[in-house]
């Protein structure tokens, strides 16, 4: 069977995963509701999508390094089948006495787990088929289909949700998940049999002492660092004790990784002055990435007055930039080499940023031509953070041998996803700290009680696009920061080398 057909299945099947972790951003408050939560208690259901997080980068260093040593399509089967065992425990919580909430994170975390290992898996398998230009057109095709689940997932969730509506409603979301799963799991076993393709696999061991506490110490450092109050608190009420485990963890991993002869992450990766301007690359990346995130649809609605929806919508013109930037960013890194294409994304990215940082309290009446100036900032913005992820995948994949594809890219990913938590432990702070600074303790003279209203509602706005703004250009600094990081790390020879 061809290449592509096999590829293919494999990033349909992540493209499920991707889907499903986004998907409970529209159904939360039905699954909650159906749990026995009530909206008061909102805060309380936060480990549904910390679970999902944890368990996704839990299984990352696990999965992608027992996958360089039994082979992929074995290992990916088993994610699929750990993904749809979760999607059955979530899709059944609430129906019994004893299925409540913590069913539902159990659901959530085992959904995570197999997800997880999709990730970088997947990523792996095209580095495996693939050489030359062709390797990175095909991980920015496979980056393209993760990205887009990103902007499907919620669209994908309450439309189905609601066409289902007599079939369960939300829970025949996730049971859709089991004959999706199925059709490309069997179909990848099938293709995977009898393609001549390298599949990986080898005869070395895996350190699953060491990838257990790596695993561990980063899903205690996801718990902790994860705001499930953000209107009243800047970090969770977890973030001691989680805090606290996830050092002590990580503490052994390192003593572990120090004293083996064959420690998990291979040492000479860990000496690579690109691994470590990768890694470091796609740390800042996450955090810079959370920016658009989480502030475009909260300005959207405390700022430019939209609703649900609208604020859906603009985030939408960000998130459809990413996947049609991954796909550019493997045809960029093949021809211009990984360092020029990774800093172009960047310096888009920046750019982007800079511009939104200027954005004014009517911004969404500005028009360059038919669009508006806000759609193309964001279009902009989200396309190079899509054009870095091929380029930064091939220059680390260019440092390990075959063998070791899995767990180079389960590293990979690890440094964005971190990223992105640290960046929204941080915007959290920083935001609540400043809103509060620039908006001090307004003092109201008007008249009579609704002028007054009136009148705070736009002192609060004013303050809100003040805090965004500041957040944006802190943005663009920290993609600046990593174009430089890449500019200096990465070699350019990669691209003859990358795709050997």
């Amino acid at each position: 069977m061809s290449k592509p057909v096999l590829l293919g299945l494999a990033g349909a099947g992540l493209f499920i995963a991707a889907l499903d972790a986004y998907v409970v951003v529209t159904l939360l408050p039905a699954m909650i509701a159906d749990v026995g939560l009530t909206i008061d208690r909102f805060e309380q259901a936060t480990p549904i999508v910390t679970g999902f997080l944890g368990g996704y980068v839990v299984a990352m260093p696990l999965l992608g390094a027992y996958s360089d040593a039994r082979g992929r399509a074995p290992v990916y089967a088993a994610c699929m089948v750990a993904f749809a065992a979760g999607s059955v425990v979530t899709a059944t919580a609430g129906l019994w006495s004893f299925a409540g909430l913590p069913w539902l994170v159990a659901g959530r975390v085992l959904q995570g787990l197999g997800g997880g290992g999709l990730v970088p898996l997947s990523l792996a398998l095209a580095a495996d088929l693939y050489r030359g230009s062709a390797r990175t057109l095909a991980l920015g095709s496979v980056a393209g289909l993760q990205e887009a689940g990103s902007v499907f997932g919620p669209l994908y969730g309450s439309t189905l949700a609601a066409l289902a509506a007599s079939a369960g409603g939300w829970r025949f979301v996730f049971w859709l998940n089991l004959p999706l799963a199925a059709i490309c799991t069997i179909g990848l076993l099938i293709a995977t049999r009898r393609s001549p393709a390298p599949a990986g696999g080898s005869t070395s061991s895996v350190d699953w002492i060491g990838a257990v506490l790596l695993g561990l110490g980063l899903g205690l450092l996801v718990v902790a660092l994860y705001p499930d109050d953000p209107d009243h608190r800047a970090t969770g009420e977890l973030l001691i004790p989680a805090g606290i485990g996830s050092v002590v963890f990580l503490a052994l991993y390192g003593r572990r990784q120090v004293r083996r002869l064959e420690p998990l992450v291979p040492r000479d990766l860990l000496q690579s002055r690109t691994f470590i301007g990768a890694a470091a690359s796609n740390l800042l990346i996450g955090v810079a990435l959370m920016v658009a995130l989480v502030d475009v649809p909260v300005l959207g609605r405390l700022v430019f007055s939209l609703d649900q929806l609208g604020s859906g919508l603009l985030l939408s013109r960000f998130l459809v930039g990413i996947p049609v930037g991954a796909l550019l960013g493997g045809w960029l890194a093949g021809r211009m080499g990984a360092r020029a294409a990774a800093v172009a994304g960047m310096a888009l990215s920046a750019g982007a940023f800079l511009q939104m940082s200027t954005w004014p309290a009517n911004e969404l009446s500005l028009y360059f031509g038919p669009l508006r100036h806000a759609d193309i900032a964001l279009a902009v913005c989200g396309l190079g953070f899509g054009i870095v992820i091929a380029p930064l995948t091939a220059a680390v994949l260019a440092l390990t041998r075959d063998q070791s594809h899995g767990l180079a890219t389960s590293l990979v990913v690890l440094a964005r996803t971190m990223g992105m938590m640290v960046g929204l432990s941080a915007l959290t702070a920083f935001g609540i700290h400043r809103f509060h600074q620039i908006l001090g303790t307004p003092v109201l003279t008007d008249p009579d009680l609704r002028a007054r209203l009136d009148h705070l509602a736009k002192l609060v706005a004013a303050a809100f696009l003040q805090e965004y703004r500041e957040i944006f250009s802190i943005a663009a600094a920290i993609c600046a920061i990593a174009a430089v990081v890449m500019l200096l790390t990465i070699d350019q020879r990669l691209r003859a080398t990358a795709i050997k």
